[in-house]
């Protein structure tokens, strides 16, 4: 896959946690903890953004259930950038984000996709032939009882009437990539990701789109990490939000609020 960086959520926190008190208390460290969707745009973000002589970011990309769990265990994420509004909420009711930090600033598309040599195209809406399109095969999705994407999948397919008649031939994946990665590798029949996923990849087809009024609007917040509210990671967020970072989402295919 074009651009394909894997996740460092699980050693980067680790090394994070057991790197001793001087880098935690550095006062320029960026750690952003950050929807794994957006891992080629933001890796681009902090790389222009190093290059205007401020200290480097370090991310770790994972499932916003993930990273949400992780900063509510202490990890010392300076950002926390989510792939819908209720990670961020989970972490808001806890007192864990600097509330006027918040900003929701992209969205996204949710989208079929199939193997790309196994194409097919379906016009979906109501009651659409989803089951008859798998046969046999499974559907991928990032699970639908904590990550995003999974959420959104599922929603949508139960208004569109569709869930009961597939909901067996659901394989989980921890991460919307790892959905991705199911359809890639042929093991799943077809997926539902973002359209910016599936943009990354010459190995799937886009099947359909799914219609936005069939699930919640796809939005992803961020937030300054209320113990690690510091300048620095004041200033990287207002970066994210500026004209230059905004040029680059656009680039990888998301709607820019």
């Amino acid at each position: 896959m074009r651009g394909y960086i894997k996740c460092l959520c699980v050693g980067l926190v680790a090394c994070a946690l057991t790197g001793g008190a001087v880098q935690a208390q550095d006062p320029d460290r960026l750690l952003v903890f950050a929807a794994s969707s957006l891992t080629e745009a933001l890796t681009e973000v902090g790389e222009a953004y190093a290059k205007t002589g401020k200290a480097k970011p370090v991310f770790s990309f994972a499932a916003s259930s993930a990273i949400a769990r992780q900063v509510e265990s202490g990890a010392p994420a300076s950002l926390f950038v989510s792939a819908d509004e209720e990670w961020m909420d989970y972490l808001a009711a806890r007192n864990l984000i600097v509330a006027d930090t918040r900003t929701s600033f992209l969205g996204n598309t949710l989208v079929l996709v199939t193997p790309v040599d196994r194409p097919l195209t379906l016009n979906i809406g109501p009651g659409f032939p989803l089951a008859a399109a798998l046969g046999k095969g499974k559907l991928a999705l990032a699970d639908p009882m904590s990550v995003p994407a999974g959420k959104y999948s599922k929603v949508a397919l139960e208004n569109l009437g569709v869930w009961s008649a597939v909901e067996t031939s659901v394989v989980r994946g921890d991460s919307v990539r790892n959905a991705l990665a199911f359809v890639e590798r042929g093991e799943a029949a077809a997926g539902m990701v973002y359209a910016t996923d599936a943009a990354l990849t010459k190995r799937v087809a886009v099947a359909g789109i799914f219609p936005a009024s069939s699930h919640p609007p796809i939005s992803y917040p961020l937030a300054v990490v209320a113990s690690h509210d510091t300048p620095a990671a004041r200033a990287f967020r207002d970066y994210l939000l500026g004209p230059k970072a905004k040029a680059v989402y656009r680039k990888f295919g998301f709607a820019v609020k």
